[in-house]
């Protein structure tokens, strides 16, 4: 009887090693076979999209249009969760160290700083978007926009889904000659004491609003050039005497500052403070219609320095469950139907990256119509004011060095 039983355990742990190994195996890497095997796995299934929740209008959406598009067309149920990037890498390393091969996030919402930590760090799935068919349709595959992602190189690990250009917006009603240049805000803010401020610099937008204050004092076009330590020191020493200046005159006099975009956000349509601002130069008309910002809300930038803009990504984690169903999940939002609906300024309103001349005169009609509202700048403005991004390294540095020498100085 016992040696029967021997047997019998012996039996089971070969067949749930069997399995395990199996399993891990097949969840390494971006998944072999053609399209027709990737979407014939990814049907019935459910993709869980990981992605930082703090507009409304982003969040509906992904709720309300993308997600039943991929149900209709492709029989996925798309789950979106709420949450920062940076606890979205935190959560995928801290996967990584226990070995974890089956995680629970399929797609992330990423790009800039983030991106090339991840990549460095192993965190990605792979290269995937040569097989995305919406990608190799409709997109310029061979675009710099798409190759690199703040200096750090794509390599097909992270797939297009929308491009944005930074704006300031202000309440028409208060601010009757809005700034077109940095001394012009300098003055706004100083003859209009604590009715500006600008989010911590560890936010992505109070981030980039340091970077432009960066470009203001060089004229090094520090878009095509690496991180230097020793460069960004001597520009940065005019920065923070510009910001330590200003703090006198910020809201709370500058012992405070909004945590995110969103505590910003607040402020403005609460009247706090006059202006907002934010990486996405149509934001703020889906925030007028849903009574959030005032109706008077309108955009401008300062226009001796430029507006930075970049593209961001959809890519898929090292572990992810569903890595057929991400495919097909991020193919989708690629697609003209998704792309159409997320530059018409009901939800979203940002610009597209996908490559008009590749559309049908259908197509190409419909999106050229888009009517994207009063507090949009013209599309001419912003392509002549147009700046690129800066090194990831720089994202860092600003954080770091902030705290340091503006938070924490007296």
């Amino acid at each position: 009887m016992k040696k029967w039983l021997a047997i019998i355990s012996i039996i089971s742990l070969l067949v749930v090693s069997a399995c395990g190994p199996s399993n891990a195996t097949d969840n390494e890497g971006i998944p072999d076979g053609d399209w027709e095997q990737v979407t014939s796995k990814a049907k019935g299934t459910k993709v869980n999209m990981f992605m930082w929740g703090g507009d409304d209008g982003i969040n509906r959406y992904v709720d309300e249009v993308v997600a039943p598009m991929l149900k209709e067309k492709n029989d996925i149920e798309l789950n979106r969760v709420p949450l920062d990037t940076a606890e979205i890498l935190q959560k995928l390393q801290t996967e990584k160290r226990a070995g974890k091969e089956n995680g629970t996030i399929d797609i992330v919402w990423i790009n800039g700083e983030n991106f090339k930590n991840a990549k460095e760090n192993d965190l990605l799935a792979g290269s995937f978007t040569e097989r995305l068919p919406n990608y190799t349709k409709y997109y310029d595959t061979e675009s710099e926009a798409f190759q690199y992602d703040f200096g750090t190189e794509t390599e097909g690990y992270e797939a297009p889904w929308g491009k944005v250009q930074f704006a300031f917006f202000y309440n028409g009603d208060k601010v009757k000659n809005p700034p077109t240049n940095f001394e012009d805000l300098k003055g706004f803010i100083k003859e209009n004491p604590g009715k500006f401020t600008y989010p911590n610099p560890a936010d992505f937008t109070g981030n980039a609003f340091l970077r432009h204050l960066l470009y203001e004092k060089t004229d090094s076009d520090l878009a095509q050039s690496p991180f230097d330590k020793e460069k960004a020191g001597e520009i940065g020493e005019d920065v923070w005497k510009e910001l330590n200046d200003l703090k006198p005159y910020l809201w709370r006099k500058g012992e405070t500052y909004p945590s995110t975009l969103t505590d910003l956000d607040k402020l403005y349509s609460q009247e706090e403070v006059w202006m907002t601002m934010g990486y996405n130069e149509a934001r703020a008309e889906h925030l007028i219609k849903d009574g959030v910002f005032p109706d008077s809300t309108k955009s401008f930038l300062l226009q001796d320095i430029g507006s930075i803009g970049n593209t961001h990504f959809l890519s898929i984690p090292f572990n992810s469950p569903n890595k057929e169903g991400a495919m097909v999940a991020i193919n989708e939002f690629l697609s003209p139907e998704a792309q159409y609906e997320k530059v018409k300024p009901d939800y979203w309103g940002e610009s597209s990256p996908i490559s008009y001349e590749k559309l049908d005169d259908e197509w190409k009609k419909k999106f050229m119509s888009i009517d994207r509202g009063e507090s949009v700048l013209e599309a001419s403005v912003l392509e002549e004011n147009f700046i690129g991004e800066l090194d990831a390294a720089y994202v860092e540095w600003l954080k770091e060095s902030w705290i340091r020498e503006v938070a924490e100085s007296q």
